[in-house]
């Protein structure tokens, strides 16, 4: 792909963002992900005993300084843009703005969180034990589904979601990049 996958991450969220956060764990992985970046961008350590999304988010959304806070995973090449922008102009006003599939399936690691209401629902998922992204989300009151058949007229593919985590998706991503 001829470039790290949270540089293609990076390259679509500075248009948008005034701050930008990269959580690592462990800590060893601070100098090669420094590596990458300039210094505007701020790696911050999870520290965290019990390693999951929901203490990784709680981790960045601790270190935030914006009034929300666009969460996303560093394996997704294909972010468009145009998604993002929407999510951010729909979440003024809410906890939560977030993708949702017809069959009900969320995409609570690319979505706008208010952080100051998720920074406290994370805490309290937490203090009671549940590490998942389910459980801070539903602990957040005012919640903005978007379908991704509305994200479908600006990501007609809806290659936004498409996460490489394996050898065969990084083929399949190396040939989405060929066509374009």
């Amino acid at each position: 792909m001829g470039k790290p996958l949270i540089l293609h991450v990076y390259d679509e969220i500075r248009k948008l963002a005034d701050e930008v956060l990269v959580v690592v764990s462990p800590k060893d992985r601070v100098d090669p992900f420094s590596r990458l970046f300039n210094s505007s961008v701020r790696i911050v350590i999870d520290n965290g005993a019990v390693h999951s999304p929901l203490v990784g988010t709680l981790t960045g959304l601790k270190r935030a300084s914006g009034e929300y806070s666009l969460l996303l995973p560093c394996d997704t090449p294909f972010l468009s843009n145009k998604v993002l922008s929407l999510l951010f102009d729909l979440c003024n006003g809410f906890d939560l703005t977030i993708p949702r599939w017809p069959n009900g399936y969320i995409e609570p690691l690319q979505a706008v969180y208010h952080t100051g209401f998720a920074t406290h629902a994370a805490k309290t998922a937490l203090s009671k034990g549940r590490k998942d992204m389910r459980s801070m989300i539903s602990l957040l009151g005012k919640v903005r589904y978007v379908s991704t058949i509305v994200l479908e007229e600006l990501d007609p593919r809806l290659n936004t979601f498409f996460n490489v985590n394996t050898r065969s998706d990084l083929r399949k991503a190396e040939r989405i990049l060929s066509r374009t």
